[in-house]
This record gives C-alpha cells, structure tokens and sequence, in this order.
C-alpha cells in the first residue's frame, strides 16, 4: 500500500491558493517516503482538517496507518477516500486492509468490483477466490479460476488455492491432477495439505494426519495448515486439537475454524469473553454462519441472557428451518421461561425432522459446528 502516483499534481493545484495545505503536503509525503509514518500521519491528520474534500489524501493517510498496524483506522481513511474517488488503486487498499483484518464479505465486494473492472488480472483473481475458499464458496472459486488453469500451472499459489477448492467441491479427480503438478516440484506443504483434504474427505483420518504432520515439518507457518490439523486431530479424539487450533491463531488470527473451536473451548471453560471474541472473529470471515451464531446463543445461554439467546434461535430456525439443534435448544428455553405452547411447537418440529432424517437416512444439513 503506497502513496498514491497522482498525488502531487493534484494536490498542488488544489491547493494552490494556499502555500500551508501545500507545504503539510509535501512535509507528510516526505516523512512518509523516509519511512516516519507517525511524522506522516500526524500531518496528513493536519491537512485532512484543511481540506477533508481531497480523496487522495486519505488515500495516503490510510497507507502511513497500514505501516503503522492501525487497520480500523486506515479502513476508515480508505472509505472516505473511495466515497470522493473511485481509483482503483483506493480499492485495492480498501480491500487489502479488510482482507487483513479479516472482513472477509467486504474485502470480497470490492474485489469483485475490481476483478469486474479487470478480469484478466490474475493477482485480483486470486484474492478473490481465496476470499470465497475462506466463506467456504468452493464451487464460486472453481468456476472463477478455471480459465486460468492452463496457463497458472507453475504457480504454486494459485494451484494451493484452485485445488483446495477442488478438494472441497468432491472433484477428486481434478484435484488429484493438482496435487500431481505441484508435486512435480518436490514434496512441499500445500500438496501434503491438499493430500490430508483428500484423505479427510475418504475418512482416512489416520492417513491425513500423517500427511498434515509433514506439511508441517515443511513450512509450518502455511494459512490453514494447523487448523486442518485441529480439524483432523478433533475427529481422532486427540487432546492436541485445541492446542492446534490456537497455534493457528498466532499466526493466523482471522482463521475460521481456529476461532469457532478455540471459542466452543474456552465457552466449555466459562472464559465468556474469551469466547466471544473467537466467536465475532470467526463472524467477520462468515457474518451469516449458523454454527457460529448457535454457539453465540449458547454463550449467552451460559450468561443468563436470555432475550439475547431468544432472538438468535428465533432468526436461525426462520433461516434454517432444518437447524434441528437450533429448534431443541430454543424449545429449552421457551419451556424455562414458561412459554409452553411455543415450546411444545419446537419440540413437534424436532420430532418431524427426526421422522424426516429417519425416513431419509441422509446427513443432516452441516451447519458449521465446531469440530469437537
């Protein structure tokens, strides 16, 4: 994120009438390009009060913050400076900084405006898959990165990304012929963790954590590897899963899975704040995820907030009429706030989902619950 090319030109004629928005331009610029970006911000700050109408400056005031760390703050300079221009290069910036906090729906709008505006940029491209692979939108990112397959094959990258998608999607096949090219390389971790998805989807967890503990023996700092690692241990019952999924989170604080199972953990151990904060986390990548806010419910259950509870069961089962969870836990409570009728008509839902799922024999429909 760097101070925006067109920035002198503009300003100066701006501001020509007035040498002191010039010359705090010109002083922020060059305390910025020297690398003193608490000097810059200060005096972009200082010439935002004299001419807040300039996008430009915005622009170059929420990449000083960026070097700084201070993503709300730049994410905010960015948002005005894309109300008074819409430079794509504003919108990168705007969409990198929410890629990096973890605002993964609207990092994905603006790079869908983006990538709409230039389809043939690979680099848009991939940010956006990578942004819909995270809100678990696999078949979106396969129909988005297919054109580029043929000539994308010797970026690892994209391979890492497009056959994640792949895995997921349960075509097999066409990501085992991932797997195989990235492998013509030599053994690496993005192919032992495509490897490990491939084995977790035949329900060969013994294989996958083979896979995944050479994955990690080869570049432990890879995004997802741990969490896959929690996901996969979870499921063999292993005490280490938990400890997995928070040694996602410091290297990786916006992972998904990391947040929502540590959070269920800590919920377990009555840390509610602790909870709450892996839990909106884990919101901010998926804002609508039903496991998640089932989980919300359930800490605010352990809290005695009811009411909070109440209207969270009461969207959920509006939106996901099949949550059977979410019908059982919200019967509970209208039967403890003696609300009978309304408990008993949950209570006659559950009993027909139960008749459904027997007369079906068929999984019930995967609403994002933790993995242990």
């Amino acid at each position: 994120m760097r101070v925006l090319a067109l920035l002198a030109v503009f300003l100066c004629a701006a501001v020509a009438q007035d040498s002191t928005p010039e010359q705090l331009f010109r002083d922020a610029v060059a305390a910025q390009q020297r690398g003193d970006y608490d000097g810059a911000v200060a005096k972009y700050r200082d010439l935002v009060r004299l001419r807040p109408d300039v996008p430009e400056v915005h622009a170059n005031l929420g990449a000083a913050l960026v070097h700084l760390g201070r993503f709300d703050e730049a994410i905010s300079e960015y948002e005005n400076a894309l109300a008074g221009s819409d430079h794509p290069a504003i919108r990168l910036n705007l969409a990198l900084a929410y890629y990096k906090v973890g605002r993964i729906r609207d990092a994905s709008a603006q790079f869908e405006t983006l990538h709409a505006a230039a389809p043939s940029e690979l680099r848009i491209s991939l940010l956006l898959a990578d942004c819909w692979l995270q809100q678990g939108e696999n078949k979106k990112v396969i129909d988005l990165l297919s054109p580029y397959d043929a000539q994308s094959q010797d970026d690892p990258a994209f391979s890492y990304v497009f056959g994640m998608a792949l895995m997921r999607d349960n075509q097999m096949d066409r990501g085992q012929q991932v797997i195989d090219r990235i492998l013509r390389n030599g053994d690496s971790a993005q192919a032992r963790i495509l490897m490990a998805t491939a084995r977790m989807r035949r329900l060969d967890y013994m294989g996958a954590r083979q896979d995944l503990m050479r994955a990690i023996e080869l570049d432990p700092k890879l995004p997802g590897l741990y969490s896959l690692y929690g996901r996969c241990l979870s499921t063999l019952l292993d005490t280490g899963a938990i400890a997995a999924f928070q040694k996602e989170l410091e290297t990786n604080p916006n992972d998904f899975d990391a947040n929502l199972n540590v959070g269920v953990d800590e919920l377990h151990n009555r840390q509610f704040d602790a909870a709450e904060a892996h839990f909106r986390r884990a919101l901010a990548v998926r804002p609508d995820d039903p496991g998640v806010l089932m989980q919300m419910a359930n800490l605010n259950i352990a809290q005695d907030k009811r009411d909070a509870a109440l209207s969270i069961l009461e969207d959920l089962v509006k939106r996901f009429p099949d949550f059977r969870e979410a019908h059982v836990l919200l019967a509970r409570i209208y039967y403890r706030m003696n609300r009978k009728a309304d408990g008993d008509a949950e209570s006659a839902v559950v009993k027909k989902l139960n008749e459904k799922k027997a007369e079906t024999a068929t999984v019930s429909p995967d609403y994002g619950s933790a993995a242990h």
